[in-house]
């Protein structure tokens, strides 16, 4: 149950929220939000029917359940920093409200805020299916957005004035008729003002409202995430069926070097470089085997191509048999979490699960919380690159404190030249070797984290980490790359914003 515009003006006429002034800002999840205000308020709890102290108003964009009324219970605090409450603290704390009023009957309210020769608009948009907090400057420019949505414009540095397609005076009053005598109040259970009324009234409904909707969203993601496990374990099934045969490869290159000068029946290519295939008898000689050929290549170019088939298949048998195992156990694991998320009751714990799903970072697993403890403690930045970790040190100290403490031996470090610039590491994983695409994603973090970033482009170096050699009465983190080869980087945004939601 939303509010419906009426009852937003029967919210705010009680609050009283002009005056006040607004002492903090916390934010427990992506669509909860509250300010902390202190001034005489409207109140329930007193005989006087107001209050002066602390009061908590809580603002839900929650599609289910966009409401604002003060609430006198805590609400939870978020363990991570929000990005908007962020924003919000910078700007807003310590501004005075001067007015607070609905825009006609939009569910659309404007807070006036003043701070010293400060000035900026809050607007709170209670719109079920696009609700959003908005902060303009006084010419309608957004300065930041709870839910920052491109497509509506809604973004730093957009425009967002209401009043102007709504056709409504300064005021906030309709400059028509009212459109929407149909709504009224609702008589909602309980004794008191209707502000406290609805805060009961949410405490005990709010969350059921806003879970199964959570729920969905979940069923919706993992199912995509199971999708893509399946998918590539297919593939690698695939290629664990074509490695299995590696023995064909070896016999066709016996073959081409036994009976490779034989006159085959199938025609050279267009330019008479030589034939396209060779069918010949199976050293049993009770089948007759085709085997394609190279025709810009001789006979023992063409079996050793087959012999280096061969041995690829072997050897790497082994690891796509391993991966195979990993990507059941991740399938199996994500199974299991899921069912786990979708049995979740606290709709605040399972919002905050989902954050981690919608930035493609898989489901909460056995162990997960440990491994981004251990990201906290470690300095710098970290980032999970499929099974691949980047550390990336932002300043001399956290370079000299991964080169210290956080690595090893093997492990790669990469460094923009010409530039200062981060220290970048990629861990290695015993018996692998570090992807083509692993080694840009590094590539791109190293320039992007360097003076040369506004180049869109550079050279780089990279060596093992045993191959540094610190510079005697240097400066912090300080050393020279031996064996070092080199790579040129292009920047790349989308594979930055690929990146960011891999940041542990």
């Amino acid at each position: 149950m939303s509010l419906n515009w009426k009852e937003i003006n029967c919210i705010l006429e009680e609050l009283s929220l002009p005056g006040m002034r607004i002492q903090g800002v916390y934010q427990s999840t992506y669509d909860i939000l509250a300010l902390q205000l202190y001034g005489k308020t409207g109140c329930s709890r007193t005989p006087a029917g107001t209050c002066t102290g602390p009061h908590l108003v809580i603002i839900s964009i929650s599609p289910l359940a966009c409401r604002i009324h003060e609430t006198f219970r805590g609400i939870p605090r978020s363990k991570k920093p929000l990005r908007f409450a962020e924003f919000l603290k910078s700007r807003i704390v310590g501004s005075r409200i001067e007015e607070a009023l609905q825009l006609g009957s939009d569910r659309i309210i404007r807070l006036d805020l003043r701070r010293g020769d400060d000035r900026w608009y809050l607007y709170i948009r209670l719109w079920s299916n696009a609700a959003n907090v908005i902060v303009t400057g006084e010419g309608g420019i957004i300065l930041d957005a709870m839910r920052r949505l491109p497509k509506r414009g809604e973004i730093s540095g957009g425009f967002y004035q209401p009043e102007a397609r709504l056709g409504l005076s300064g005021s906030g009053l309709a400059s028509s008729g009212d459109p929407a005598e149909r709504y009224g109040i609702r008589d909602l259970p309980g004794e008191g003002s209707f502000n406290s009324r609805v805060d009961r009234w949410y405490a005990e409904h709010g969350g059921k409202l806003s879970l199964e909707q959570l729920r969905e969203e979940a069923r919706r993601i993992i199912a995509r995430s199971m999708e893509r496990l399946e998918g590539g374990l297919e593939r690698l099934r695939a290629k664990e069926r074509d490695y299995a045969g590696a023995e064909r490869f070896k016999i066709s290159g016996d073959l081409i070097l036994s009976r490779g000068m034989e006159k085959a029946p199938v025609p050279a290519d267009a330019a008479g470089r030589g034939p396209l295939w060779l069918e010949t008898e199976s050293f049993s000689g009770d089948e007759i085997i085709r085997i394609e050929l190279d025709p810009r290549k001789s006979p023992a170019e063409n079996a050793e191509a087959y012999y280096e088939k061969y041995r690829k298949a072997k050897s790497g048998l082994g690891d796509i048999q391993r991966e195979i195992a990993a990507g059941e156990k991740e399938v199996e694991l994500l199974r299991h979490a899921g069912a786990g998320l979708l049995a979740e009751k606290d709709p605040l714990r399972l919002e905050r699960l989902l954050v981690r799903l919608r930035r493609n970072r898989g489901p909460e697993l056995p162990g997960m919380e440990q491994k981004e403890e251990a990201a906290r403690k470690r300095p710098g930045l970290s980032f999970a690159d499929g099974e691949w970790l980047i550390m990336v040190g932002r300043d001399a100290r956290e370079n000299d404190e991964l080169l210290r403490r956080h690595v090893k031996g093997n492990d790669l470090w990469l460094h923009v030249r010409d530039w200062a610039g981060s220290y970048v590491f990629i861990r290695r994983r015993p018996g692998k070797t570090v992807p083509l695409d692993v080694l840009l994603d590094a590539g791109n973090l190293a320039l992007f984290y360097s003076k040369g970033r506004n180049n869109g482009r550079g050279d780089l170096y990279y060596t093992p980490v045993k191959y540094l050699r610190r510079v005697k009465n240097g400066q912090r983190g300080l050393v020279i790359p031996t064996q070092e080869k080199n790579l040129r980087i292009t920047l790349d945004q989308e594979r930055l914003k690929r990146l960011e939601g891999t940041a542990l």
